[in-house]
């Protein structure tokens, strides 16, 4: 159960990052199903493609279900959380000022390039 409820706070987070600041949620996810809850990375790269299949990654997505590198139940689990967080991400973002915006945006590029630096 705990794990369940991981999987949808996870896709709430991305949700509400992509909805804020408009990047996509496998910034987020994929990191995450990797050091929180030790995915490999081609079985986290696989599930976020197919939670976020209609319509871009259906064919990605694909290909890494035949292989064998998708767990639809946590894709389904987090894309849930994901649909709630990206509204609540875009309603923050439309009342932000476009400046404020900017640095929220910046902020976030920032970090995700820190932990990509500073990982192994």
């Amino acid at each position: 159960m705990a794990q369940i409820i991981g999987f949808l706070a996870l896709g709430l987070f991305a949700g509400i990052i992509s909805g804020l600041i408009g990047i996509g949620g496998g910034i987020v996810i994929v990191p995450t199903l990797v050091f929180l809850f030790h995915f490999s990375q081609h079985r986290a790269q696989g599930t976020t493609l197919a939670l976020l299949v209609p319509p871009i990654g259906i064919l990605a997505a694909w290909a890494y279900y035949r292989q064998g590198y998708v767990d639809l139940k946590v894709a389904a689990l987090i894309c849930a959380g994901f649909v709630i967080g990206g509204l609540l991400g875009a309603k923050v973002a439309t009342s932000l000022s476009n400046a404020m915006l900017e640095k929220v945006f910046g902020v976030a590029l920032l970090l995700i390039a820190l932990k990509m630096i500073l990982s192994k």
